[in-house]
């Protein structure tokens, strides 16, 4: 009986289309606040969220969904929520640190014309999951996984993005109305932007700079110390 395979060629991609990768994986940026207004069209925001979509999940499980919030009035109320975290995160940066923290901008939830939330059902494919059965975190792995693939996927749409990481879950999720058995993932600004910078921000502006890859690669065992 003849049967059609389900198989595809896994061989590498052309010599463009694996430099288009490593493009966009090496000029990613996490942008905080030179968006630009002009909307992000449909089916560029669709091209989007099925990239993150195709993410490889653990056992399938696709745990994840998008909440699009593109009103402005919705986007300020979240603005409030996150300054007043971002008021709190300052005092814990020794004292040494704070002024370089105030001086980085961080207004994307304002500028950026979309936001997205996305959240992890952790509920989604009942209490035993292949793969997550000794790992219960695999699903919160998962759904970072894509926004991964959102991120690079808005590089090659000539899109800027930004992680937006501080603020209390339970302010977002009384203002996104989401339920209490819903994990909070990521927060993202998308817009349009004209420059990115060459490296990321944060070493451009001496908050930090890039490990060395060499530092950070062990053979056969952990080498790193107790």
């Amino acid at each position: 009986m003849h049967t059609t395979s389900m198989l595809a060629p896994a061989g590498p991609f052309s010599d463009a289309d694996r430099d288009a990768v490593y493009k966009a994986i090496h000029t990613r940026r996490d942008v905080r606040d030179q968006f630009l207004p002009r909307p992000i069209p449909d089916a560029i925001v669709q091209r989007l969220l099925d990239a993150a979509h195709h993410a490889p999940s653990v056992g399938f499980m696709q745990p994840w969904n998008f909440i699009i919030i593109r009103a402005q009035a919705e986007r300020e109320r979240i603005w409030k929520a996150f300054k007043s975290a971002n008021d709190e995160a300052v005092a814990m940066f020794p004292e040494a640190r704070q002024s370089k923290y105030k001086s980085l901008k961080l207004e994307g939830i304002r500028k950026a014309p979309l936001s997205i939330c996305v959240t992890c059902d952790r509920s989604r494919n009942g209490d035993v999951v292949l793969g997550r059965t000794h790992n219960p975190a695999m699903d919160l792995y998962s759904t970072v996984c894509a926004v991964q693939n959102l991120w690079l996927a808005a590089r090659a749409e000539g899109i800027g993005m930004g992680w937006v990481s501080i603020f209390r879950d339970a302010d977002l999720k009384a203002l996104l109305a989401i339920p209490e058995r819903i994990e909070i993932v990521a927060f993202l600004c998308l817009g349009y932007v004209d420059e990115l910078y060459e490296k990321p921000e944060l070493e451009v502006k001496g908050w930090n700079t890039r490990l060395a890859l060499e530092d950070l690669v062990f053979e056969d065992r952990w080498q790193g110390g107790d």
